[in-house]
């Protein structure tokens, strides 16, 4: 199974991802060892998840989500 997340941060940011394996995402985010924007901000906590057979279908659902980020669409995703 392949995955897309929301993720936010202590300070109200919200990054959007995909992976085969949401929990060792999420502490790699937190972890600060790899070089991403989430580095920035501090204590990332799922708000949001939807899973997928394929690799291509979750990156393609990724892709719509970034589209809609601060819109009425993402805020309801995120429970906003």
């Amino acid at each position: 199974m392949f995955y897309v997340y929301i993720i936010e941060s202590e300070e109200g940011k919200y990054y959007t991802g995909s992976t085969n394996d949401i929990s060792k995402r999420i502490e790699q985010h937190n972890s600060n060892k790899f070089r991403c924007w989430t580095n920035r901000y501090s204590n990332w906590t799922l708000v949001y998840s939807e899973s997928f057979e394929t690799r291509s279908e979750a990156i393609k659902r990724e892709n719509e989500i970034k589209k809609m980020k601060g819109g009425v669409q993402f805020k309801k995703l995120v429970g906003s």
